[in-house]
C-alpha cells in the first residue's frame, strides 16, 4: 500500500564564502497522517515548560533556562518510532574543487540535497518536500530542487515527489526540529565548544542514537542516519 511521506529539510552553513567550516542538510520525515498528533505532542511538551505553542524551536535559542525543554524534545524524537532523521555532512568546504568537476557551488548545492533525499525516496510511495531555506533566492531554489529531483526518478508527472514547498521553520514544528539536529551536527564538526548546554544537548544526541555524529551509519540506518560526504581524489 503506497504512503504520502511528509519530509522537512533545513540547511546550515550552506552559503560558498559565508567563513563557516561545515556544510550541513537534514531531514525529519514521517508518513503525512501522522504530522498533526506529532505537532500537536510538540505544542505540549512546549507548554509543560511553560513556552508558547508558539515559540519557535532552534538550536541558536539553546540556553541553560531552556535545557530540560530541549532535552525532552530530543527524547521525543527518538521515543517516536513515526519520526525519523537524515542528514548529510560535508566537512570542509574549503576542499571543495568545483572547477575540478566543471560545477558551481549552486550545482554542488543541488547535488548535495539530492544525496541526502534520495535514499528516502521509494518507488510506490509518494513525497511533499517542505525546506526552510533563508535567503532570497529561496523559490527558484525550490523549483529547481523539484526539477532535479523529478528528473533523477524518472518522475516526469511528479506522482512521486509530489510538492517541494518552502516554508518558515516557525509555521511547521517537524522543520524547527530538524533545525535543531542539524545545528547539533554543525556544531560537532565545526569543533565548537563554547556552549555547554549545546554540549549537553549533542551528548543526549549521542547517547540514544549510539553514534559518535562524526562518521557515516550504515546506508539503510532507519531512525538517526549520517552520511559525511568526502570529494573523491
Amino acid at each position: 500500500m503506497d504512503v504520502l511521506y511528509d519530509i522537512y529539510c533545513d540547511e546550515s552553513c550552506h552559503l560558498e564564502h559565508d567563513r563557516q567550516k561545515a556544510m550541513v542538510l537534514g531531514g525529519i520525515w514521517c508518513a503525512d497522517s501522522k504530522r498533526k498528533e506529532i505537532a500537536r505532542q510538540i505544542r505540549q511538551i512546549k507548554k509543560k515548560h511553560d513556552l508558547s505553542p508558539k515559540y519557535e524551536v532552534k538550536w541558536n535559542k539553546i540556553s541553560r533556562n531552556k535545557l530540560n525543554f530541549y532535552v525532552e524534545l530530543v527524547e521525543y524524537f527518538f521515543s517516536n518510532t513515526d519520526l525519523h532523521f537524515r542528514t548529510l555532512v560535508i566537512p570542509d568546504k574549503s576542499l571543495l574543487r568545483h572547477e575540478v568537476y566543471g560545477q558551481t557551488h549552486d550545482e554542488f548545492y543541488y547535488k548535495s540535497y539530492f544525496g541526502l533525499l534520495k535514499t528516502l525516496l521509494q518507488p510506490g510511495d509518494h513525497y511533499n518536500i517542505y525546506l526552510d531555506i533563508k535567503d532570497t533566492r529561496g523559490e527558484e531554489k525550490v523549483r529547481k530542487l523539484h526539477e532535479c529531483l523529478c528528473r533523477n526518478h524518472y518522475d516526469y508527472d511528479r506522482n512521486i515527489i509530489r510538492r517541494v514547498q518552502q516554508v518558515r521553520s516557525h509555521e511547521l514544528e517537524l522543520v524547527a526540529l530538524t533545525d535543531l539536529f542539524i545545528g547539533a551536527m554543525s556544531y560537532v564538526h565545526r569543533e565548537l565548544n563554547g556552549s555547554v548546554s549545546k554540549l549537553r544537548i549533542i551528548e543526549r544526541i549521542k547517547q540514544l542514537s549510539g553514534y559518535s555524529l562524526q562518521r557515516s551509519t550504515l546506508y539503510r540506518e532507519d531512525k538517526f542516519n549520517i552520511f559525511i560526504w568526502h570529494q573523491t581524489k
